[in-house]
């Protein structure tokens, strides 16, 4: 791995914050984002991403290596929950399985986001398109891990209507705001849309490091129960997204060339969903432990990830 990009990423203001979080935890200090600034900032991060994702669509001429994009991205988020359920089942329980089977298969949208400030920090940019692959990733996970629920089991689940999954997917706050920020930078007048730039833009780094913070803060938390858990689920947490992130650098070469883009879908392959996945299975498989695969992804994947995941597939990429 290429130490100076390494260093550079682990100095990342907004990931230091990000430590900082940590360490106010195990000191024990009474620091705290208010739940209503922290929905905001989260709300606020989505919307910028989203209607900047959208902008960049509108600029973009639409061909077929963006089908070839989405195609692969939704490919990814069905392949992975099919191949990780069948390790899982063999240590958890089946709605446990299927549960952290959609979990890796989903995407964290801030996990997302988080990379596109990395991406910008190397002066690299990536295509709007992407937001609107990293939305559609969401549902096709959660899909097939209630579905491999009931394949595998004895009727777990049976009542839940499929629909109401599909329906429940979508229309998650996250994925709601991102694909309709999505579409209204899309559909954006250019002139009236340079009025907002200073919020989409300007200030975005900033709200990304105070998040982070927060993130820090609910990650501490909970990473000391869960490391008490199983040594399983710890590996499993590592080992899995960094597979996933490590094939999909080398095999999107053959999707697209674009840096940007192929670091986008590896992230993507190895980011973990702690929002959307963990409200579908509520409703759908409440007999999934969310003690165990939340914390795997916020706790384990997402520091992994935005730490040594974000420089080993730059440096896959930059090298395939």
């Amino acid at each position: 791995m290429n130490i100076n990009l390494l260093v550079e990423s682990l100095t990342n203001p907004a990931l230091l914050f990000f430590f900082l979080g940590i360490i106010a935890v195990r000191l024990k200090s009474d620091l705290a984002i208010p739940a209503n600034s922290s929905k905001f900032i989260s709300l606020y991060l989505l919307f910028a991403i989203g209607f900047k994702g959208g902008q960049e669509l509108a600029h973009s001429e639409w061909d077929l290596g963006i089908l070839y994009a989405i195609l692969f991205g939704v490919g990814t988020a069905c392949v992975i929950p099919l191949y990780t359920f069948f390790i899982l089942k063999k240590k958890l329980s089946l709605e446990n399985s299927g549960a952290i089977a959609a979990a890796y298969g989903s995407v964290s949208a801030v996990t997302f986001v988080t990379a596109a400030s990395f991406l910008e920090m190397q002066s690299i940019s990536f295509s709007g398109h992407m937001v609107a692959i990293m939305a559609l990733m969401e549902a096709p996970a959660i899909v097939l891990g209630v579905l491999l629920i009931r394949w595998s089991g004895d009727g777990v689940g049976q009542n839940t209507k499929m629909g109401g999954i599909i329906k429940h997917s979508m229309t998650n706050g996250s994925v709601f705001l991102i694909l309709g920020s999505l579409i209204i930078g899309l559909l954006a007048n250019e002139h009236e849309a340079e009025g907002i730039k200073p919020f989409t833009t300007d200030i975005f780094k900033g709200f990304l490091a105070i998040f982070l913070l927060d993130m820090g803060i609910t990650s501490g938390k909970k990473l000391k129960d869960f490391l008490q858990s199983g040594k399983f689920t710890t590996a499993f947490a590592l080992i899995i997204p960094m597979i996933n992130g490590v094939l999909v650098a080398y095999l999107s070469g053959w999707v697209t060339p674009d840096v940007g883009d192929r670091f986008m879908l590896s992230i993507l392959a190895a980011s973990a969903s702690y929002i959307a996945v963990p409200a579908a299975m509520k409703m759908a498989v409440p007999k999934a432990n969310p003690g165990i695969f939340l914390p795997m992804a916020l706790a384990v994947t997402f520091p992994f990830n935005i730490t040594f995941g974000f420089p080993l597939y730059f440096m896959i990429i930059n090298i395939s």
